[in-house]
Formats: structure tokens, sequence, C-alpha cells
């Protein structure tokens, strides 16, 4: 193969300039063919119906993240910080750009599933639409739509554009970062680069620095492939970088510069800090398993959320079938693609496009690999955005050549690594729809062929005699085998991720790990490795009676310890109090209801409900419980601040002992709700603490299994 450069001249304008705008690419430009703008409509309609359908069947879905945009929905601080509870004692765990999309929508239309979880759909259809915007500017509008369709029907896209978790806004973010990349290569200008690093610097006030694992990559394309000279190019990476820093920095330098007095406690850190955050907890520590204040001892070792680090992770049982489906399809394209371009000029956007999704997939894949901390199988949303470009694009530039017998043994390639992975994956269901793996292989087979046959039509295209009479015969032929081709590689290709994605609309899904799909075989159990379809029967927790956590330590909210409470009435006098909005109950895992992982059951027993709304406007806090997973329930039930002592995992150092012994003084906490999450390594150190002096000195009574102290009233 020799070297070429894609992309339809009429992507651009003169000179190589841009032209037009991102709303103009997803128009459609009049020299486009008819199929183009109905297929872009379709496709953002089929992404748009995968989000939206049924969406309040999750409920609250990860109650951790609902209760904190029901704080900032009642108080402006807690929006601005990111608080936990409206009271602003502790802040969730990630910076809060997510939550504020959320709380925007909520404080509009009111606290429900729809308004808490329609943005984040919303975000997912825009992704898609910029994904195919930002491929097609150089690819052409096919490889647009593959690419964005592979992106719309990943499983763990599905899951997480439909969930209340901060990824949705992080890869939408991510995606238009690397549109800005692309126009800043286009054109060389400095104000590209800058919006490119400024949407970066969002993306980590969104999830703070997994954000920035493509900015070295984003960097590099742009010094070896921007048009201006090398010291031009070297001093608007600066500017770049500047927009990071200031896109970023502004939420983090008010957050260092505010008295701690005067703003909540930053939820994750040990001291306190939003810098011990960011590369602590949040850092390198997911990197090298040094987590202080992680979930659990076993996650300091090894990362046991995700299986064992190692270049096979994300090919695992407990993360393969989330967006592994065409990762060998993209792997085999990028690699097609550098060589293609290998002798082309240094601003090839062959191979700059090569190096923009290729270095956004291998970085990524590589850190996600081998990182020894904390992960979770849907952290792999950040790599469907790459896999759908490359994808797309590989496939269109060799259909272009497909005269050359090179580009259509690479396509049998692609499509013989996708059948086969596909195989494998569903295996791992044997019992969820067998015949799916037989016809996904016949139509790579059929794909194939077509492509073999229509290679062959196109190299006799380019001796055929234009005059000649066969010529009209010969055109509809070759319509039909890419008809054929394009027909069978959709279905070989497509046909496995949105079934996992219609199961994962079909099912619902609550706490803080959700996993996409139906029930797989030796998926990862333990903790955290719960979740998707079935819950607890994927490697969770076991399915007994009792709806214990192991080791007998902790109850469900609710009172679901004994089956209690699990049929309750909710509270009066709030609707849909203890349940779901719409009246939907939650499911947690001793209904064997949907998965999520770590995260409790969202129904709270209506007697509970109402002790704690009794005489809350006396006090800062209606209740306190360790850690904010069993604090969320009861907040979302009763609508008032509930202090999660220690943060998410009930091991931050806040409150202390002489500080929370200060508060019950002074009167402001009325109740202790006795749950904790010891067997996730919480109720540690001061939360331990608090929970014996809370034993020794208060009065208590059990309602539906659980113990609740009154704070007002000494033993």
């Amino acid at each position: 193969m020799t070297a070429i450069t894609t992309g339809p001249p009429s992507a651009h304008g003169r000179h190589g300039q841009p032209a037009g705008r991102m709303a103009r690419l997803l128009r459609g430009r009049p020299q486009d063919p008819a199929w183009v703008r109905p297929a872009v409509a379709a496709l953002l309609a089929a992404a748009a119906v995968l989000y939206l359908a049924g969406l309040s069947r999750n409920g609250w879905a990860n109650a951790f993240y609902a209760a904190a945009v029901q704080a900032g929905t009642t108080s402006w601080k807690a929006f601005f910080f990111g608080s936990f509870d409206a009271a602003n004692f502790i802040t969730v765990d990630k910076t809060p750009a997510s939550l504020w999309v959320m709380e925007i929508s909520a404080r509009i239309f009111g606290l429900n599933s729809w308004s808490l979880l329609v943005p984040q759909a919303l975000e997912g259809v825009a992704t898609v639409g910029v994904l195919y915007a930002t491929v097609r500017r150089w690819s052409g509008p096919a490889a647009g739509l593959i690419a964005g369709a592979v992106l719309a029907f990943t499983p763990v896209a599905t899951l997480m554009f439909r969930y209340d978790n901060p990824d949705a806004l992080l890869v939408l973010l991510l995606v238009l970062a690397a549109y800005a990349l692309s126009r800043a290569v286009e054109s060389g200008r400095t104000r590209w680069l800058a919006a490119c690093g400024a949407l970066l610097g969002l993306g980590f006030l969104t999830k703070m620095l997994q954000a920035f694992l493509v900015l070295p990559v984003f960097a590099l394309v742009y010094l070896i492939a921007g048009p201006p000279r090398l010291g031009r190019r070297i001093w608007q990476l600066i500017a770049g970088g500047a927009a990071v820093v200031a896109a970023a920095g502004w939420w983090v330098a008010i957050v260092m510069l505010t008295p701690a007095a005067d703003r909540p406690y930053v939820g994750g850190s040990t001291n306190d800090s939003i810098l011990q955050l960011t590369f602590g907890y949040n850092g390198l520590g997911r990197l090298t398993g040094n987590e202080t204040g992680a979930v659990g001892p076993a996650t300091r070792s090894t990362a046991a959320f995700g299986g064992p680090a190692g270049l096979t992770r994300l090919f695992s049982s407990s993360m393969g079938g989330q967006a592994s489906w065409l990762i060998p399809a993209a792997l085999i394209g990028l690699v097609a693609l550098l060589w293609l371009s290998r002798r082309s000029a240094r601003t090839d956007r062959t191979r700059a496009a090569a190096l923009i999704w290729g270095g956004w997939l291998v970085v990524t894949g590589l850190v996600f690999s081998y990182m020894s901390g904390i992960i979770h199988p849907y952290y792999t949303i950040a790599l469907a955005p790459a896999i759908g470009a490359l994808t797309g694009i590989a496939a269109v530039t060799l259909w272009r050549i497909r005269h050359r017998v090179a580009a259509r043994l690479t396509l049998t390639a692609m499509l013989a690594a996708t059948a086969a992975w596909a195989w494998v994956l569903l295996g791992r269901s044997p019992g969820w729809y067998p015949w799916l793996r037989v016809v996904i292989v016949l139509a790579a087979a059929g794909a194939a062929g077509f492509v073999v046959l229509s290679g062959r039509a196109a190299s006799g295209r380019r001796a055929e005699d234009p005059g000649s009479a066969g010529l009209t015969s010969a055109s509809r032929g070759r319509r039909f085998l890419t008809a054929g081709a394009v027909s069978l590689a959709a279905i070989a290709g497509l046909a496995a991720p949105l079934a996992y994605s219609s199961s994962t609309v079909a099912t619902a899904f609550t706490g803080a790990i959700p996993v996409a799909g139906p029930a797989v075989a030796d998926r990862l159990g333990g903790i955290g490795a719960f979740g998707g379809a079935g819950g607890a029967r994927q490697g969770g927790l076991p399915r007994s009676g009792e709806g214990r956590f192991p080791g007998g330590a902790g109850r469900f909210p609710g009172g679901s310890a004994a089956g209690a409470g699990a049929g309750s009435a909710p509270a009066s006098g709030r609707p849909g109090a203890g349940r779901f909005p719409g009246g939907v109950p939650g499911r947690g895992f001793a209904d064997g209801g949907a998965g999520g992982g770590l995260g409790r059951d969202t129904q709270v027993n209506g007697t509970l409900t109402k002790l704690l709304e009794n005489g809350a406007a006396g006090y800062t806090w209606v209740a306190a419980t360790v850690g904010a997973e069993s604090a969320a329930p009861l907040q979302l039930a009763s609508g008032d601040p509930i202090m999660a002592i220690g943060g998410f995992n009930g091991t931050d150092p806040a409150p202390t002992l002489a500080q929370f012994e200060k508060l019950v003084s002074e009167h402001q906490i009325h109740y202790f709700v006795g749950q904790n999450q010891a067997s996730f390594g919480g109720g540690t150190g001061d939360a331990a603490q608090i929970t014996s002096w809370v034993e020794k000195h208060f009065t208590s009574q059990t309602i539906a299994g659980i113990t609740v102290y009154n704070l007002t009233s000494p033993s």
C-alpha cells in the first residue's frame, strides 16, 4: 500500500481551511448523498430512544450523587462546593461539574428521576452527534456514522448515559476537546487549541485527573501535525496548557482559599485538602493502589473492582462485555491507518486522526489495564469514542481502496476478529440468546465475501471503458455488493453490543457500581464486582434471605436485613417517600434486584422516615450515620440533611469524636442511625469511635431491624 490522504475535499474550505460549523456538519452539505441527512437523524433518534426509554426505572440510580443533587437544589453553597448535604458538612469525593448540570435541571423541573437522569441521556445524544461531526470532517459521513453508531450502541455507554455518575459529562467534554483539536490541526489557530485545553479543564472539574489521560496524546498530535512552524506550535501548546489551568484552576483556587470553617470538608481526602484528593485518592493512588481511605483493605494492593491488573483486564469476564466488542477491529484499523500514512506529509490527516483516536485508546486502555487502585467496569465508557472513531475511519479508508488485495485482507481481518471476539463474549452468557453467536459469525462471513467480490469489481471498474454499454449493469452490481457488505458488516459488528444495550435498557440499575448487560459466568466476585442484570447473582453478595453484607456487618436501610421494610408503605406526607420517583420500589441485593454494587437498597421504611421528619426544623442534621452510602437513602427519603460520618466510605477523619460531641451538645443532630459499612472498610477510626460513644450514652429503638439512637435522650 502507498500513502494516501483521506477525507472528502468538500469538508474543507480554500487553502485547506475548515468550512462550516458543527451544526452544518450535523445537517449535512448540499453535495452530500441523499442518504446522509436521514441517516444522521436516524442515528441520533436511535440514541435518544436507547438512552431515554424507561429511564425512570433506574429511580435515583446512584443515590450518593442523587443526594448531592438534592442538596444542591436547596443550597447554593452546596451547589458550588458539591456538598453531599444541604447543611454543607462534607462534599462528594469528586469535583462537582456533573452535579451542576443535574442540579440546574432539578431546580427548574423539581427533583425527580427524570430531572436527574434526562440531562445525562441528552449528554449521551450530544456525544454521539459530536463524534459524528468530528470524524466526518476528515473521513466523510460514512465514517462518522459508523463511529457514532459504535459509540451509541456500546453497552457501557448505554448504561452510563442513563445514570447519574460523572462519566456522561466527562465523555462529552473529551469528545468536544477532540473536535477542537481537529479544528486546530486543520487551521493552525491558537483559539481552537485553547478551546481544547479549556474543555479538558472542564473535564477535570467533572472527574479530576481522568480527564487528563488524553492530554499528552492531544499535545503530541498537535506538535506533530499542527500546520505552523515548530516554534509557534510550542507556544500554542503553552497557551493551550494555560487554558487547561484556567478552566480547572479557578474552582480549585476558590476551594483552597476559602477557610475550612466556611466550607464543607473535602470528602475523600484525609486532611481536608482538594490537592490531596486530586493527587491522592483520585490521582496517583488509583495507579499505585496506595489509596488512603479506599473502600477496603483488599483494594489497596489489588484492584478488586475490575479484576487483576494486566493486559487482558479489559477483556476479562468483569469488563469484557462493557466496551471491548470492537477493540480488536479498532487496533487492526489503527495499524492499517498508520501504515497507509507512513510516507505522507507531516500534516497528513490520516495519520493525525490515527494518532488522536489511537493514542486515546492505547493510553487510556493501558492505564485502565495496569492501574492497581480502584477501577470499576463502567470506567470503560471513556474508551468507546476512540473505538468508534478508529473503526469508522479505518473501515471507510480501506473500503475506498478495496481494489487492493491488502485492503481487502485487512477488512476481512477486522470482520473475523470482531466475530471471533463476539463469539467469546456471548459464550460467557450461554443461556442468553445462544443463536446470536451463529448469526454474527454468518454475517461476518457474508460481509467478508461481499468485500472480496466488491474489491474485484472495483478493480475491474478501473479498467472499464466509461462509454461501454455494460456500465449501467456493472454499476448496479457494485451498488448491490456495497449494500450487502455494509448491511452484513453492521450486523456482525453491532448486533451483539446492541443486544447487550437493549438488555441494559430493560433492567433497573441502582448503586455505585453498575455493570451493563446480562449475567456473565465467572464474573469477578467479591467487593464491587456485582451489578448488571441480576445483581448479586453475577458474582456479588450471596443471595441469602438475611440481606446482610458478608460477615453479617451492616444492614440495608429500610430494614431489609430480615425482610423487614421490604414491603413497608412509603412515608406519608411526601410523594413517593421511601421509593423511587413515580412509586417504583428501590431494588437492592436482598430482593434480587438489578445490580449496582456497593449501594444500598434505596427503600427506607416509612416509620423511620416519619421519625426523622418529626422535629426536623429544629436541627441542622436530622440524623447522622456512618458513610454516605448509608446516609443517601435516608436523605432522599426525608428530604432533610443527613450527616455522612466519614464521607463516602466512612473512613474520612470528619468529624472527629470531639467535634461530634460538640455538635450533639449544641443540639444540631437529632438521631444517629446505627447502620455502617464495616464490610467495605467503612466505620473505622473516628467513625468507629463515634459509633461506640453513641451506643454507650444514648437511648435507642429498633425500627424495621435498624437501631436508631436519640441524641437528645441520654441513656
